[in-house]
């Protein structure tokens, strides 16, 4: 019986862990098939404090486990398909290679993974201009045209903030009229520098020979004519997928799958004893810094209910 699992291993997880193990929690963290969370996947973080000059995401993930194991934490490349959860616990993990774990308290940082468009091209240039982030990478595109694929409030938001360091952005809709609020249609169009390709979807991303993107081929959907729109990035802006589906039969869970907070400046779910953090309880912000903060909060929130049991 563990006294601490968490599952994930982002900036969420890992902080979470940073924290219980200096509590003396002796916390377990389970990696997933995806160790350092989406950050591991970035190349240079210039958006976290401490970093004047930037840091590889892989190096700042890998740098955020060693601490936590230097303070006593440990963990296991072990991928959680399934669970039982209590209120109160024991709450139960089954694992995809079938071992069952048992824990007084969980803290669940899955995270959240990008929507893809689902093609070869883009999946080969992702991290070489092709991103799901604008406020993470935008700056490194600085007087160059980009393109943003997207309708709605997010598309609109990432295009707006690129805006201030692209030389034009295009935003390419598979529709004649946009899903986005009239504020943010409104802010959007009244900008000069983004111009939207209406009726289109992207056929591929260009250039995978030369391990960059030079450009985007769309295909408008009334006519079936294709052209290539001249860019230097590309970015999706088409939602996210919260990595909620072990806990969906226990936890609340809004339409999208996001994790539920009874509170939203703490960390508590529907169910006694277990806490959230980050990106799969966070459909708004998704950055690596408010990530570690709800880690923070998951952890002292947990050792608190821990205490208050005698555990």
């Amino acid at each position: 019986m563990e006294k601490m699992i968490i599952v994930g291993s982002g900036c969420a997880g890992l902080t979470a862990a940073v924290y219980a193990a200096r509590a003396e929690l002796d916390p377990l963290v389970m990696i997933g098939d995806e160790p350092g969370g989406q950050l591991s996947e970035t190349t240079t973080v210039e958006n976290y404090p401490g970093f004047p000059d930037g840091v590889f995401g892989a190096q700042l993930m890998n740098d955020f486990q060693k601490q936590a194991e230097r303070f006593g934490a440990r963990t296991v490349n072990k991928q959680v398909k399934g669970s039982e959860l209590v209120d109160g616990g024991p709450h139960k993990l089954q694992t995809e290679d079938g071992e069952e774990f048992e824990t007084r308290s969980l803290v669940v940082a899955t995270g959240a993974r990008a929507r893809w468009l689902g093609l070869d091209s883009e999946q080969a240039l992702r991290n070489k201009g092709v991103s799901s982030c604008a406020t993470c990478d935008g700056a490194l595109y600085r007087d160059v045209p980009v393109a943003v694929v997207g309708g709605g409030d997010s598309a609109m938001e990432e295009a707006l903030f690129l805006s201030r360091f692209a030389s034009k952005v295009v935003i390419i809709h598979r529709r004649d009229k946009l899903r986005a609020s009239p504020i943010m249609q409104e802010r959007a169009l009244a900008n000069e520098k983004i111009e939207i390709q209406w009726n289109s979807i992207v056929e591929e991303v260009l250039d995978v020979e030369a391990d960059e993107v030079n450009g985007v081929v769309v295909r408008d959907v009334n006519t079936d004519k294709k052209q290539t729109l001249a860019v230097k990035a590309f970015f999706l802006a088409i939602g996210h997928i919260p990595n909620t589906e072990p806990f969906k039969d226990y936890l609340d869970l809004d339409d999208a799958g996001y994790i539920n907070l009874k509170d939203g400046a703490q960390s508590l779910t529907n169910v006694d004893g277990v806490f959230a953090a980050g990106d799969c309880a966070d459909e708004r912000y998704r950055q690596a810094v408010t990530a570690a903060g709800m880690g923070c909060r998951a952890a002292i929130d947990s050792e608190r209910w821990l205490q208050e049991r005698g555990m």
